[in-house]
C-alpha cells in the first residue's frame, strides 16, 4: 500500500507513543503494540489473536477498541483500525513542532470525546463496549449527578458508531411537559424524536392505529425502524428520571422497553436493538419487578475514581507539583472530596488556572466562598424542599460514627450522592459534605 510504504513500522509506533505521551501521559502497552503492528500489516483481529495466543473476543472487543479510543483522544480526531495510518502520519509531522500546553477545560457538562481529562474506570468502559456488541443488549448506567454518566454514554455511542451501528440519543428532559399528560402523546413524541434523528422515509401516522393502541403501534413502528437497515440500532435514553415524575407514563413506558429487550430472545429482528438507559435514581415505585427494565441487562453503577486515577488526572494538568501540591500529593484532596470526578476536576482546574496551592483551595472549600458553593447550594435547595431528608442528613453529618437511617431516606440520600452505606448504617460521602451540611442544616 502507498500509505504503508510511506511510513515504516518504527515511525508508526513512534507517532503513536509520542501522541499518547504528550496528551495522556501514557504509552502503548505490550498488547496494544501487538494490535497496532498487526493492523499496520493488514492483519484481521482473528489473525492477530492467533499469532499472539489471545482470544479473538479479547482483541476485538477489548484491546482494539481501547487502543483506537486512546489514539482518538491523543490525536484529536477519530481513529479506527481502517484509518489509523492517516492520523498517525499527521501526528508524525508534528513531532518536530514545539509542544504547546494542554488546553484546560472547565468541568461543566460531559467530558469531550477528545479530552485528555477523561479518566477511564476499568473495567466499566470495556464491559460496556463488549456488551453493546451483543444482540438485544441492554446497559443501565446509574449514578448521582456529575459522576460521569453522560461522558460514558458519549463514548459508548462513539464506539457503536465505529462498528457501523446506527445510533439515536434522546435526552428525555428535552421533551416538553405537555407530552407527559397522555401515554399516546408521549409515545408519538418519543417515536417522532427518534425518527427525526434517523430521518426515515416512513410517516409515523402510517403505523399508528387507534384500535391497535399506542403501545402496540409504537412497537410496530420500531419494528419498521429495525428492518430499515441491516446494521443494529443503538437507542440511548438519557435522563430517564424525568419519566419517574409521571407514574401514568412510567407504568407503561418502562414495561414496553423491557418487552423490546426480551423480544430479542424470540425474534431475530429485535436482536438489532441495543438499549442504553441512563438515570440518577431508581424511584420507580409501583413498577412490577417482572416488567421493569431496571433489573435486567448490564448494570453499570459508576463508582468514584481511585486514588491512583485521581493522581493520574492531576498529572495531566500543568501544575507546579512542588509549590501547588506539596509532598502529600493528592491525599488532602481525596480526604476532602473523595474520588468524585467532578469535584476533583474542579479543584484541579482552579489549581491549573490560578496561582494558589491545594492547601489554600481546601481552606474554604466547604463555605459559600469556596469553589464548590454552587454544587453545595444545589443539594441544599433539594434538601430544603424535602425536610425529612434534611433532618436525616443532619443526623448523619453530626454523628461521629456511622448511624442507622430509615431505609427509604437512606436510599434517597444515597441516590443523591450525599452518603455512603456501610451495611445498615451510613456516613457522609465525604468531608466536604459533612462540614458544609453540619453548618447549613442546623
Amino acid at each position: 500500500m502507498d500509505s504503508q510504504s510511506q511510513l515504516t513500522w518504527h515511525q508508526i509506533k513512534q507517532a503513536a507513543n509520542q501522541a499518547l505521551s504528550v496528551n495522556t501521559g501514557s504509552y502503548l502497552s505490550d498488547v496494544e503494540e501487538k494490535v497496532l503492528r498487526g493492523a499496520w500489516e493488514d492483519y484481521s483481529y482473528e489473525q492477530i489473536a492467533e499469532q499472539h495466543n489471545f482470544t479473538v473476543n479479547y482483541i476485538r472487543g477489548d484491546v482494539g477498541p481501547q487502543l483506537w479510543r486512546k489514539l482518538s483522544t491523543a490525536l484529536g480526531e477519530k481513529v479506527s483500525k481502517t484509518n489509523f495510518r492517516e492520523p498517525l502520519t499527521r501526528g508524525l509531522a508534528k513531532l518536530s513542532q514545539p509542544v504547546s500546553s494542554p488546553k484546560i477545560e472547565y468541568p461543566n457538562g460531559p467530558v469531550p470525546l477528545r479530552s485528555q481529562f477523561y479518566v477511564e474506570r476499568p473495567p466499566i468502559e470495556s464491559d460496556c463496549y463488549q456488551t453493546i456488541l451483543q444482540p438485544g443488549a441492554l446497559i443501565r448506567i446509574k449514578a448521582p449527578r456529575k459522576m460521569g454518566k453522560t461522558s460514558l454514554l458519549d463514548r459508548i455511542i462513539e464506539y457503536a458508531e465505529m462498528q457501523g451501528y446506527r445510533t439515536v440519543r434522546l435526552n428525555l428532559r428535552q421533551i416538553e411537559q405537555a407530552k407527559f399528560s397522555d401515554l399516546d402523546k408521549f409515545l408519538r413524541c418519543f417515536c417522532a424524536c427518534i425518527s427525526d434523528k434517523l430521518n426515515p422515509a416512513a410517516v409515523l401516522s402510517d403505523y399508528w392505529n387507534e384500535d391497535r393502541g399506542s403501545m402496540l403501534s409504537c412497537t410496530r413502528y420500531f419494528e419498521m425502524l429495525l428492518a430499515q437497515a441491516e446494521s443494529p440500532l443503538v437507542l440511548a435514553l438519557d435522563e430517564v428520571d424525568r419519566v419517574f415524575q409521571y407514574p401514568n407514563i412510567a407504568t407503561h413506558f418502562f414495561p414496553l422497553i423491557r418487552s423490546w429487550h426480551e423480544e430479542a430472545n424470540n425474534l431475530e429482528l429485535w436482536e438489532q436493538l441495543r438499549l442504553v438507559v441512563v438515570h440518577s435514581t431508581e424511584d420507580y415505585g409501583s413498577l412490577d419487578i417482572n416488567q421493569s427494565p431496571f433489573n435486567v441487562g448490564l448494570p453499570v453503577p459508576l463508582a468514584e475514581c481511585t486514588s491512583q486515577q485521581v493522581e493520574d488526572l492531576a498529572q495531566r494538568h500543568p501544575l507546579d507539583w512542588n509549590l501547588q501540591i506539596g509532598s502529600e500529593g493528592v491525599v488532602p484532596l481525596l480526604a476532602t472530596v473523595g474520588g468524585h470526578p467532578y469535584l476533583v476536576r474542579l479543584a484541579l482546574y482552579e489549581l491549573a488556572t490560578k496561582q494558589i496551592t491545594l492547601d489554600e483551595l481546601l481552606q474554604d472549600a466547604a463555605t459559600d466562598a469556596g469553589i464548590y458553593s454552587q454544587h453545595l447550594r444545589h443539594h441544599l435547595a433539594t434538601l430544603k424542599e424535602h425536610p425529612e431528608l434534611a433532618n436525616a442528613l443532619e443526623k448523619v453529618v453530626n454523628a461521629t460514627e456511622p448511624v442507622p437511617l430509615d431505609t427509604m431516606q437512606a436510599y434517597k440520600l444515597h441516590s443523591m450522592g450525599l452518603i455512603e452505606q456501610q451495611g445498615n448504617q451510613v456516613t457522609p460521602r465525604c468531608q466536604l459534605y459533612r462540614q458544609y451540611f453540619r453548618e447549613h442544616l442546623n
